[in-house]
């Protein structure tokens, strides 16, 4: 397993919280190293026993090793700037959603909410695992239904990119800096509520 302490930036988070989650971020450099089939399998059931509306479990997954064709296919969908950078990245995912009720025409209204749910299980499963998820939504939708003959009730949603971090120098340079830019997130004050919507809740 790659040595964790090659680049990291822990998040300075103003309350206690999960070690998983404080070190959780999306980097662009990978080494490339392999992942092993037995890691990909604790990444997926982590997506397996995700939450979802009526247990539906909306999300599927295509993947593809770097070197297959199913890599390839995913890597030929994402627009020219992810490509810049994901060709470091040995796993990448396409992930897709369900957009109707089992065995119903009826519409799912939560799809795309549950698989967002499957891949945070699956990213921090990643991170207990030594391993970093960076997800794209800069993709082509219609080049993946194409390529993977996508049925119709079905939407592709990101593209997923899985690995050990690597050095930020095997990036272009203007990708490089980005990789030190400082992790910062807006204050909970400002997005949790009480009463209604905008109102303080006296928590912070």
């Amino acid at each position: 397993m790659s040595n964790l302490s090659v680049f990291s930036k822990e998040a300075e988070a103003d309350h206690p919280i999960h070690e998983l989650l404080r070190r959780r971020w999306s980097p662009r450099a990978f080494n490339g190293e392999p992942v092993d089939d037995a890691r990909l399998r604790s990444l997926f059931e982590a997506a397996r026993w995700a939450p979802s509306s009526s247990n539906q479990q909306p999300w599927r997954f295509i993947f593809g090793r770097q070197g297959d064709e199913t890599y390839e296919k995913i890597f030929q969908t994402l627009v020219d700037f992810n490509q810049k950078w994901a060709v470091t990245a040995p796993v990448l995912i396409l992930s897709v959603g369900r957009k109707v009720m089992n065995d119903k025409e009826d519409i799912n209204e939560s799809y795309r909410y549950d698989v967002g749910q499957a891949v945070a299980h699956l990213s921090i499963q990643a991170m207990e695992e030594g391993l970093y998820v960076h997800q794209m939504g800069g993709f082509d939708q219609a080049m993946a239904v194409r390529l993977f003959n996508i049925p119709a009730m079905y939407k592709p949603l990101t593209v997923i990119a899985i690995g050990y971090i690597g050095d930020p120098s095997v990036l272009p340079e203007k990708l490089e800096v980005l990789e030190y830019r400082k992790r910062e997130r807006f204050p909970a004050s400002g997005f949790v509520f009480s009463g209604q919507f905008g109102q303080e809740p006296g928590l912070y």
